[in-house]
This record gives C-alpha cells, structure tokens and sequence, in this order.
C-alpha cells in the first residue's frame, strides 16, 4: 500500500503540550510540509475541540503530538482518541511522542516511551486508522519534581537534534516510506508496561497530590489559567491541584514568582507512612501476624498499601493545603523543599516565553 502523503488535501496535527516540547515538534512538522507546499493546521488537544467537527477522510493525514507521562500517553490524549470517528481503514495518521532526553557529556540519552506508542496505536487501529509513522522525539527532559531544569547550553544542543529529527521524520512521510522507529525499543517498552499501567489506575493521582504553593504566591492565578487541563483551582487564596493533574510541569515552570514547589522532605514522610510504616503496624497490632502464611501476610499487606496509602495521602494533602497558611509551616515546607532553590532550575520548552 502507498503511504506517500503528498497528495493529502488536508494535514491536521493534534497536539498535548505541557511545557511547549510536543507543541515544539508539531510546528515543525508544519514547517516541514509547508517547504512542500502542504499546508498543516494544528489543533490543540486541551482547547475542548469537538470531535462531531472533525472532518476525516481518505485524503486527510492525521498527526498527533503528545509528551510522555509516566511511560504513557496522558490520558488526556487517550481520551482523545477513544472518542475519533472510525474510519474505511484509508485514512493514514502518524504518532509522535516527546519523550525525557539528556545529555551526558558529548552523549544524547533516550528516554522510555512504555505505553506511549503502543496503547495510542492500537487504539487508532481499532478505529480502522492506518498508522504510517511511529516516532519517539527525546526532547528535553521537565519532570523537575525530580531533577533540576537542563542547562541551556543542553536544551539548546538537544532541540537542535530533535529538530533536524522531526524533519527528516516527515521527509520520510512525504516520500510514502513506513516510519516505524518507534517500534524498535518494544522489547523495553513491554517490560515496563506493568508500571506504565500502574501509573495510569493509581500513581499519577499520587503525584498530584505532591504540588503545593508557597508564601511566594501572589495570587496571579496564571496557574489556574493556564493549566491544560483545568486541574487547578484557587482555595483559600492558594492553589490547589486536583485529581484531574497530569503532571506536566506546566505550573511549576510557568509561575513567574516560582512559587509553586514540590514538598520534597513532607512528600517523602507522608509515603514512607502510608507506604511502609502504617501497613506494618496493622499487621502487627490489628491482626495476628501468625495466624497467616508468608503469601498471605504480603497479600494483606499490598492490600492495605493500596487502599490506605491512597486515603493516607488525600488526607495529608488536606492538611498540608490548610497548614500552608500559616507562615512559619510554610517556610519550613519551602526550605525542605528541593524546588525552592534558586539552583534548581526551571524548564522551558523552545521558543518559550
């Protein structure tokens, strides 16, 4: 089968962005089938599109640009495209998924894609979509939850390379060649496919609740704004991260007052609590530890790791939300906080402001 896009009448590039890297690619690609003279239009997942709208036929390419959360694709994304028209098994679409890139010394690290090609594709192949492209893009990494923002010497050699990627990516598209790049890391991507899935039913709930703001804050609301998913409303005067987070770094690298921290020293004592130390006590108080065989006494200990890990931690964040009013809690939450220091940089993607 021809997969040659050059005589698609309409090129649509969907797009999920957090700090701008998805969105990033998919200007690119635009750029691209512009030096051929194929205009792109670009939609942003997040804008509330209306899916009944989407005109979809034969001679439309479909593109989606998309981060990688927890070695998934956000759910905001799946959703997405759960809810697109089937189709005559002709219309062709192409997936790219940013992923976290490093660099250490001369040397460009991977990131992991996981679910986030794999779960995408199958889905678009239930609906008769034909995938022609698979490309993961290692841009640079944002999650500074946990490590600091990259140099800009890095960012910058980093983008530069998955530019000139993203190009020939859709040269290759144009040219009707089967891109199936991102089908190569499979073998790693099935193995960790458990904690993808584990990720998406429990933890990135866990992780949103793991967003505080400090004193700092003066009530701009650009978070609440400008949140991707509306994750964000003001409570007592102070942001709060609801459920619905998908932990895309938006908030914390956009807020001008870099106010918004994650409570590192706090985060950690309420998980070793509800993780390890409740769970052991309740076992050994509540219930006859000998009375159950080895599987057993794990079973019931998971158990309750999950269910009571979960509550343990909405609880705390509660609290932790209403403690924050007070000055001297929320400088000590601030200063045990590694994201309060200046030497722990933010991130932005290209051409951010």
């Amino acid at each position: 089968m021809d997969n040659s896009v050059q005589d698609a009448k309409s090129i649509k590039i969907y797009y999920f962005t957090g700090t701008g890297n998805a969105k990033k690619a998919a200007e690119w690609l635009k750029d691209s089938f512009a030096i051929d003279g194929q205009e792109a239009e670009l939609y942003n997942m997040a804008s509330r599109l209306s899916i009944e709208d989407m005109n979809v036929g034969e001679s439309t390419l479909l593109g989606f640009c998309y981060p990688t959360h927890g070695f998934n694709a956000p759910p905001i994304v799946l959703r997405f495209l759960w809810q697109l028209p089937k189709t005559n098994n002709k219309t062709k679409v192409f997936l790219l998924n940013t992923r976290a890139g490093m660099k250490m010394s001369k040397i460009f690290t991977p990131g992991i894609n996981g679910l986030a090609l794999i779960l995408p594709a199958i889905i678009l192949r239930m609906k008769a979509y034909r995938v022609v492209g698979y490309r993961p893009l290692d841009m640079p990494s944002n999650w500074i939850s946990v490590h600091p923002g990259l140099r800009q010497k890095v960012v910058k050699s980093i983008v530069k390379r998955c530019k000139y990627m993203t190009m020939r990516f859709a040269d290759k598209l144009k040219a009707g060649v089967q891109v199936n790049r991102g089908l190569y890391d499979l073998p790693i991507d099935i193995l960790i496919s458990p904690i993808a899935m584990g990720y998406y039913f429990y933890g990135r709930f866990m992780l949103s609740k793991t967003f505080i703001a400090t004193d700092a804050c003066n009530e701009c609301r650009i978070c609440e704004k400008e949140c991707p998913v509306d994750a964000i409303s003001m409570k007592n005067g102070m942001p709060y991260w609801s459920y619905n987070c998908e932990s895309c770094m938006h908030c914390m690298n956009a807020c001008p007052q870099r106010a918004i921290e994650t409570p590192h020293a706090y985060t950690a004592l309420v998980w070793w609590l509800a993780f390890s130390l409740l769970p052991l006590l309740i076992l050994k108080y509540a219930f006859q530890v000998s009375a159950f065989t080895e599987i057993q006494h794990e079973a019931i200990q998971k158990l309750l790791q999950f269910v009571l890990g979960g509550l343990i931690i909405f609880g705390a964040y509660k609290v932790l939300h209403t403690l924050m009013k007070f000055k001297a809690f929320n400088k000590l939450v601030a200063y045990t906080s590694l994201t309060h220091y200046k030497s722990w940089r933010r991130y932005k993607g290209p051409d951010v402001k």
